[in-house]
């Protein structure tokens, strides 16, 4: 393991160990003041970007069903050419109710309606997702950035699978494989 992947896996323990101490979760942090949570709104509210780097992300959840583990979802995205610029999915990291991971997954581009990047330009932009912004928490930012320094080769095997998933894919009405409804999770590595 390199040391860069060992620290951030090190990161990621220190933050969660830190809210827990507060009784708190990466979720708990996400939605603190947060009165009614609601499946698709993002959390909090107009997301988390960071000007510097150009790295955005928000959290929501699905309406809930019956047995599923997963609460819902971290998006990931970056923005290189800054907040009015163009904006490129990176991830997404699936968590249950109690701010564990679960998951890291790619999707259709008709998902989040970015700008479609491929393969080899979208992974040229991991290293640069790097939220350091006070709010909507410290510690939920540096988590998320730990988890792309962490599960870099991971992130960047499941953008490839995106692609080609979406090159061998074949829609039966025939519209564009970037538009079909059917095909939404493209690729996912599943944790723990």
């Amino acid at each position: 393991m390199s040391q860069e992947k060992d620290r951030a896996l090190q990161e990621i323990v220190f933050c969660e160990s830190v809210l827990a101490k507060a009784g708190l979760n990466v979720l708990l942090e996400t939605f603190r003041d947060v009165p009614e949570i609601t499946a698709w709104e993002h959390y909090p509210p107009g997301d988390v970007f960071d000007p510097q780097s150009g790295a955005q992300w928000f959290y929501h959840c699905h309406p809930a069903e019956e047995g599923a583990t997963e609460h819902g979802h971290f998006h990931c995205f970056l923005r290189p050419e800054g907040r009015e610029g163009p904006i490129h999915h990176l991830a997404a990291i699936g968590v249950d109710a109690y701010g564990r991971l679960l998951r890291l997954f790619t999707v259709n581009q008709w998902v989040v309606g970015d700008d479609w990047l491929d393969a080899e330009r979208t992974i040229a932009l991991l290293p640069r997702f790097d939220i350091q912004m006070p709010r909507p928490s410290y510690l939920v930012n540096r988590w998320l950035t730990a988890i792309f320094i962490a599960y870099e080769a991971e992130i960047a095997g499941l953008i490839g699978k995106r692609d080609k998933v979406l090159a061998d894919h074949r829609p039966v009405d025939g519209s564009s494989p970037f538009e079909d409804r059917a095909l939404e999770v493209t690729a996912e590595h599943r944790l723990g």
